[in-house]
């Protein structure tokens, strides 16, 4: 028991009659945008774990072991 294409419009209409077109928009833009930040986050996390361990964390670890010395 699904919902089937009528039901998805009526519902949709409901929707459109609730909170109006503009708020619509505005919300289709921000969850857009989310989606847009959420790809460029998960793309940049990958590349990190792609580059060889030469970032942040091993500098300062170097630099801890100097300061041991």
């Amino acid at each position: 028991m699904g919902l089937s294409v009528p039901h998805l419009l009526v519902v949709l209409a409901i929707v459109v009659l609730v909170f109006g077109t503009k708020r619509l928009k505005t919300v289709g833009a921000d969850l857009g945008d989310a989606i847009k930040g959420f790809r460029k986050a998960v793309k940049e996390a990958e590349t990190d774990q792609a580059e060889p361990s030469g970032g942040l964390l091993s500098s300062a670890g170097a630099e801890e072991r100097e300061s041991v010395r």
